[in-house]
């Protein structure tokens, strides 16, 4: 967070020095809600997301299920029918982990279609952005979505509606 902080203060500073950069700021939160293309991709990640999830604590679910019904039988089985029962429900609580992973993993399905559906979209604003400050002569543009660290910032120097007309929204 002081590193943040930090940052900010210095490109704040730099002007006054007499370096002279111009800087602006943008909204990425709000020129990616002005797409349509981006709301509709999120709204199948979310819904993929959902699915998912459901599906990984139904397996969960079954897990507990089979602990249960082990405990309340196992004064009536036989060591090796314990054994064989205990051995299932360690299978079934794996290949749901497995599941689990392989949905919401660092490589998992989500992951791979959020990249397929949404960074494109992301990579489309990251360009805009890039063209918009090589234009406009400005150092830097600071995302006030993704820093905390903005307390203010005035609406004259608000880049997000030129980003959004030069992708043509």
């Amino acid at each position: 967070m002081k590193a943040k902080i930090m940052v900010v203060a210095a490109l704040v500073m730099l002007p006054l020095l007499g370096f002279g950069q111009k800087f602006a700021f943008v909204d990425t939160e709000y020129i990616l809600n002005k797409i349509a293309s981006y709301k509709s991709a999120r709204e199948q990640v979310d819904k993929l997301s959902k699915q998912y999830q459901s599906e990984v604590e139904q397996g969960y679910a079954d897990v507990e299920k089979m602990v249960k019904d082990y405990q309340s039988e196992q004064v009536l089985l036989t060591p090796e029918m314990r054994q064989k029962k205990q051995q299932q429900i360690l299978d079934a609580e794996k290949k749901v982990k497995d599941l689990q992973e392989k949905y919401f993993g660092r490589e998992g399905a989500l992951q791979k279609k959020q990249e397929e559906l949404i960074k494109p979209i992301q990579d489309q604003v990251y360009q805009a952005v890039k063209d918009v400050a090589t234009e406009g002569g400005y150092a830097a543009i600071i995302d006030v979505a993704a820093s905390g660290a903005v307390l203010y910032s005035s609406p004259r120097y608000d880049k997000s509606d030129e980003v959004l007309k030069r992708m043509g929204y």
